[in-house]
């Protein structure tokens, strides 16, 4: 069954630009390592909550927009080890440093309970 990492990570607004060329850098190596779908959104409609939201999950400063990815693996078992080479990588870090403050991350892996798309206009 499918595994989904999740993560929402503040990126300065004026680094958007650098944080698409970085992810764009790094993501092949999370295909090369066995994942089937790497997907980075730059926050564009994020509410205010009055208890949490997205924003504040991630201390998000003023100048600050917040970025939701989501890394697909085949299994929990592929992305194990996928991670597992992947840090093992130097690629990774040659990579450059990522334009956003790692220790606001929020990550986590996720087993799909309910997984329904669209495909060629029929449910599956």
């Amino acid at each position: 069954m499918a595994y989904i990492d999740g993560v929402l990570v503040p990126v300065p607004v004026a680094e958007q630009e650098n944080y698409a060329a970085w992810t764009a850098r790094v993501s092949p190596l999370f295909l090369e390592y066995g994942a089937t779908r790497v997907f980075d959104g730059w926050g564009d409609d994020i509410k205010d909550g009055k208890i949490n939201d997205m924003r504040t999950a991630v201390v998000a400063a003023q100048q600050e927009n917040v970025v939701f990815s989501w890394i697909e693996w085949p299994s929990k078992a592929v992305r194990d080890e996928g991670w597992e080479k992947l840090m093992a990588d130097p690629r990774m870090n040659e990579s450059g440093q990522p334009p956003f403050d790692g220790t606001r991350m929020i990550f986590g892996g996720f087993a799909p309970i309910v997984d329904i798309s669209i495909k060629n206009g029929n449910p599956s």
